[in-house]
């Protein structure tokens, strides 16, 4: 997979992709990211890529022509499956979402910044807008992170154990059960006596209730 990452800062990505499953997966060959300064793609003298918007609102804009060159550059180079824009008003990214686009080849990710994006961008050249939540942050850096790390962590190979990843919350629309680890008993506090068990069927239907429980308390949206 290649995830090209089109920003004006760069800098941002710097220590997200160096480490962890995001720099195992680079160490393995089974991503590429690519970062692109946005700057480097405008005409203008000074490297600006935004400016006024028009009809007088407060904030600055970004350009259609830097974003244009990019994506326009990148395309002649490959193929790509989606070009998203990271937006507040994008759809919620959820687990599913992460499941299908692990199994993409090429894409691309625009992280918004300032007031937004020229909205010529989003009608002509994106093919999908993602959210991370209802919320607005300064820029969307944290965002492209957040995609790409949930996307790499599920392409095989990627973690050590691949059942690990189908376990986690939200694979089965419920959160995770309870987890434990050695020692048995701290201070008082006792592991479940069904995990020491070492009987898997009912160790199974233990971490079903668990998760069932844990989602009817904590997200129970999650179950209509």
């Amino acid at each position: 997979m290649r995830i090209d990452i089109l920003t004006v800062l760069p800098e941002m990505f710097e220590s997200p992709l160096s480490c962890s499953i995001l720099k195992r997966a680079q160490q393995k060959g089974l991503v590429e990211f690519g970062i692109h300064n946005l700057r480097e793609y405008s005409t203008n003298k000074h490297r600006k890529v935004d400016d006024y918007p028009f009809g007088g609102e407060a904030g600055m804009v970004m350009q259609i022509e830097p974003i244009d060159r990019c994506i326009a550059a990148l395309k002649a180079e490959r193929d790509y499956d989606e070009v998203i824009f990271t937006s507040p008003d994008g759809e919620l990214f959820d687990q599913p979402m992460a499941n299908s686009m692990s199994m993409l080849n090429n894409i691309i990710i625009l992280c918004g910044h300032y007031k937004g994006i020229d909205y010529r961008i989003r009608e002509h050249l994106i093919t999908r807008e993602i959210s991370v939540g209802d919320y607005v942050l300064t820029g969307g850096e944290l965002p492209a992170i957040i995609i790409s790390d949930a996307i790499v962590r599920l392409i095989p190979g990627a973690i050590g154990d691949e059942q690990s990843a189908l376990s986690d919350s939200f694979q089965d629309n419920l959160l995770a059960p309870p987890v434990y680890t050695r020692p048995a008993e701290y201070k008082g506090w006792r592991v479940p006596d069904i995990l020491l068990s070492g009987h898997e069927a009912r160790i199974s239907e233990w971490r079903h209730e668990q998760a069932l429980e844990r989602t009817r308390r904590l997200r129970p949206d999650l179950l209509k």
